[in-house]
Formats: C-alpha cells, sequence, structure tokens
C-alpha cells in the first residue's frame, strides 16, 4: 500500500466520528424515566421486541484483556487526552473517539452532540451487560442486534497499521469479545461480526470461524474498492457470499458509509446543521447499496443471500425500488439473461430495511413495502435514538395494525433474518 494511502486510511480512520462532537455544548433533554420505563405495552404482550440497530461501546480494555502473550503492548486501548477526550490509541498513534452515546448516565439525554467525552459520564448500558439488560427491560426491549461504536476495527484503522498479524489479531479479539457478549447476555445480545476483508483467505476463514461459534451476521463495506480491495463484483468475494447463502448469515449494511455526505452541505453551517443534513443522507444512501446489489446479478447467483439495510428508514424505499424499476425497463434490456427478476422481487426475496422515529412510512407504506421486509430499531445509545419514548412510538405506529403484523415487524422477521433461538 503507498504512504500516501496508508495516510489517508488513518486519517478516515480517526475522524470516524468528527471531533467537533465531543465540545462542549449540547442541550440536556430530561428524561421522565418513571413513565419511561414501565416494560413493554400490555397490547404487545406475547411478542419479543428485536431492536435491529443498538450499537455497544467497545469497553476499554476489550483489547488487551484478551492480548495473547507479549502482544498486550501492541494493542489498542483507550487514554484520556488533554482536551478530556478518551479516544482509542494503538501505540501512539490516535485511532479516534470512543463512539458516540448520548445517554447520561443519570438517564437524561444529550442534544446536538455525538456522545460525552468521557466514558464515566454516560450510561452504563453502552459498555456493560447487566445495566443494558436492565434499560432493555425498563424499554420493553427483549433482544438487540449490536454494531460497533467506534472506528478501532474500521479497516482504515487496521490496514494502515503495516502489520497484517497485528490487524488480524484485533479483528479476531474482537469477534470473540462478541461472541462473549452473545453468550453471557442469555443469548438476548447478538453483536455482528467484523472481518479482515483486506485478505481473501482470511476474510473466509474468520468468516466461518464466526459462523462456527455463533454469531449472527457480518457487517461489510457498501464499496471495499475504496480501501483497495475488489468490488463485490469481482470473483474475490464469491466464496464468501456463497458461505453466506449457504448458511442463512445475514450481510449487513449500516447507513451508506462509503459516501461523505458533508461535501452535500453548505459552507458556514455550524455542527448541529452539518450534522443534521449529514445524518439523513447516510441513511438515504443506503438506496445506492441496494441498487448495486440489485443491477450486479449477484442475487441471481446467491438466491438465498440476506442483506439487512440498516438504520436506513424505511419511507425513501417504494420510489428507490420504482426508480430502479423504470431504470431496468428503459436501461438494462441487455441485461435481462442475467438479471432474472425485477427491483420489487429483489427486494422482497433478499432485503431488510429498518425504522425507527419514522410515523407516515410504518403506518401508511408497510404494506406497500412488505410487511415481511420491514424491522424495527432504537439506534440505542446513539444521537438521533427513538429516547425515550420506545414503547409510545411503536404504538402509535402500528397500533393499527392486527397483532400477527405487529409480531412480524418486531420481533418475527429479525428471528428470521438473523436466525435467533426464539
Amino acid at each position: 500500500m503507498a504512504e500516501s494511502d496508508s495516510a489517508e486510511l488513518e486519517q478516515a480512520a480517526r475522524k470516524y466520528w468528527s471531533a467537533e462532537g465531543y465540545t462542549a455544548g449540547g442541550v440536556i433533554r430530561e428524561v421522565d424515566y418513571a413513565s419511561q420505563s414501565g416494560g413493554l405495552d400490555p397490547s404487545l404482550a406475547g411478542i419479543k421486541i428485536v431492536d435491529t440497530d443498538t450499537h455497544i461501546v467497545e469497553p476499554p480494555t476489550l483489547f488487551t484483556d484478551r492480548a495473547p502473550a507479549g502482544m498486550k503492548d501492541k494493542l489498542p486501548y483507550v487514554k484520556r487526552d488533554p482536551d478530556g477526550v478518551d479516544r482509542w490509541y494503538i501505540g501512539d498513534r490516535n485511532c479516534g473517539t470512543l463512539g458516540g452515546n448520548v445517554i447520561r448516565k443519570d438517564n437524561n439525554k444529550l442534544l446536538g452532540r455525538l456522545a460525552f467525552p468521557t466514558l464515566e459520564e454516560a450510561h452504563a448500558g453502552g459498555h456493560e451487560i447487566a445495566p443494558r439488560l436492565s434499560a432493555m427491560d425498563d424499554m420493553g426491549v427483549y433482544a438487540q442486534i449490536c454494531f460497533q461504536n467506534s472506528g478501532i476495527t474500521q479497516a482504515g484503522t487496521l490496514m494502515s497499521l503495516g502489520d497484517r498479524d497485528l490487524a488480524l489479531t484485533i479483528m479476531k479479539i474482537y469477534n470473540d469479545f462478541n461472541a462473549d457478549w452473545q453468550r453471557e447476555s442469555g443469548e438476548r445480545l447478538f453483536p455482528m461480526a467484523h472481518l479482515p476483508f483486506w485478505d481473501k483467505a482470511e476474510l473466509e476463514k474468520e468468516a466461518r470461524r464466526c459462523i462456527d461459534m455463533g454469531l449472527k451476521g457480518f457487517v461489510v463495506p457498501d464499496t471495499p474498492e475504496r480501501v483497495g480491495v475488489p468490488s463485490f463484483n469481482h470473483d474475490y468475494w464469491t466464496g464468501f457470499l456463497e458461505m453466506c447463502d449457504a448458511t442463512g448469515t445475514p450481510l449487513n449494511f449500516h447507513l451508506n458509509a462509503a459516501m461523505d455526505p458533508n461535501t452535500l452541505t453548505w459552507e458556514g453551517f455550524q455542527f448541529e446543521q452539518t450534522l443534521s443534513v449529514v445524518a439523513t443522507m447516510f441513511s438515504i444512501g443506503n438506496a445506492a447499496t441496494m441498487g448495486n446489489w440489485m443491477v450486479s446479478g449477484r442475487l441471481d447467483q446467491h438466491p438465498n443471500l440476506k442483506i439487512g439495510l440498516i438504520e436506513s428508514g424505511m419511507g425513501w424505499i417504494p420510489f428507490a425500488v420504482e426508480a430502479l424499476e423504470h431504470q431496468f425497463q428503459e436501461m438494462l434490456p441487455i441485461k435481462r439473461d442475467v438479471l432474472k427478476k425485477q427491483p420489487w422481487d429483489y427486494f422482497r426475496d433478499h432485503f431488510m430495511c429498518t425504522f425507527w422515529f419514522e410515523k407516515v412510512a410504518p403506518k401508511l407504506l408497510l404494506e406497500t413495502i412488505g410487511v415481511d421486509n420491514v424491522m424495527f430499531e432504537t439506534d440505542f445509545p446513539h444521537p438521533t435514538s427513538l429516547y425515550p419514548g420506545v414503547q409510545a412510538h411503536i404504538t402509535d405506529v402500528l397500533g393499527g395494525y392486527d397483532f400477527g403484523v405487529k409480531k412480524k415487524v418486531l420481533q418475527d422477521n429479525a428471528s428470521r433474518f438473523y436466525n435467533l433461538p426464539f
């Protein structure tokens, strides 16, 4: 890898969460927690709600506690910088912050920022199992699908180290930690695995190890070619995709991290203004993820492949699929020998989307999108998370549907998609 490419990857990893999001400011929303901690609404009795997009704040000793002999000094650790912000380091390399957690330890919520500067200020449920399960019980959520929070296992971080063995060790330790959390939570927390996708042989080997450990899905990049790895259109990925197809292990595209919505915002905005636009575009960017897979021919090659569009929202789905239906007719007649289905068929056979804050889409578009293709999420404990008010929102937007539809959206779709044990 060229020195300039390595520096660019390192910089991208360090900026995984914008430093401005940890500066002084923001507003504390006072939460009447007693009114928000009543558990599952009685109208939903019999449903085990699966929250399909949440985040684990990687504990500061995650890697050093699991260090192989002689490697502890090489592995990631957390230190508090002079500006009062906790950050990940590898050696003396700054790898960025611990990620987003806007739920304060007293259950109030920070608005207008990404997180509190230090771990101690934030809700312990971000990085500890017992308080996490307690918070879930209070919210009426039975299980959570969990994604990474910092950039410490991001490809840009690991590929820029210049030490492939160390990068692979970090990745394996992280996946071991995920398996531990799943087991120690009593099969209520299901962290998604990460993969060393810069090495085809190790990618397939670690994917098989994760499946054998019982992990329920993989987080993969939208456009791996951005970090020098062949795209999903390349045979490089065929063995891995065949494995996922055969085992029913889903791929998760969490937002569209391949795009940079900062380039779409006006110059001169304050942080809060920029982030409001950026967060929206990251979700809508999943339309490109969906479109790439639909036009690629991969879904015909791998007929059982499952693809999650996570933290995507759902309201844009009908327009995007209809637009692709039109493009299939207008632009792709020469590909009809490769693309055997229409976009709506591909969507219903392969994709899941998620919703949290939306009202219009779950109330009016659920049957158009497909009651078998939508899952619920909260994005806990991130900025924009559906907190407080989880049960009130669910009963509002799904209250007009019968119990069977509610159970599909809140439990059964996720259980089927992630092969959960309930």
